[in-house]
């Protein structure tokens, strides 16, 4: 009977708590967003009842997979770089507008972080953690 092997202690990069560190507080924003949204569509009466439960049930699944790629980010695995870099990239583009709309502390919010996690998902270590061939052959 073969015994089960002890995980080896694995050294991340700094890079890497940074990004799913990043990615796991925008998406437990999101779920305070999706929160107070329920509350206020429980409170007061939408336009829409169909697109504003839908808004709230897409900002929950949303969160839900961002949870999900913070997580896997930090596992390692390969496709969590693309997912990081496109929700990165829609933060951006919601960032730009709430700066030029004159709410600079919520824009900049938004900007500083997304900003990070895009230079940093390109340096070396994070290439090499999210590239990984050995270790437990996962690397889809």
């Amino acid at each position: 009977m073969s015994t089960p092997q002890e995980p080896r202690s694995v050294q991340r990069a700094p890079a890497v708590l940074v990004i799913s560190a990043v990615l796991v507080l925008e998406a437990l924003c999101l779920l305070g967003f999706a929160a107070w949204y329920g509350y206020q569509l429980a409170t007061s009466t939408p336009l829409s009842m169909g697109g504003a439960v839908f808004t709230m049930v897409f900002a929950v699944a949303l969160a839900v997979w961002m949870l999900a790629v913070g997580h896997f980010f930090f596992r390692g695995y390969r496709w969590t770089r693309s997912a990081a870099l496109v929700w990165q990239l829609f933060v951006v583009i919601l960032a730009v507008p709430t700066l030029q709309a004159g709410l600079i502390l919520p824009g900049l919010g938004l900007l500083l972080p997304a900003a990070a996690v895009l230079l940093l998902l390109f340096t070396k270590p994070v290439l090499a953690h999210t590239s990984r061939t050995s270790d437990s052959g996962k690397t889809f």
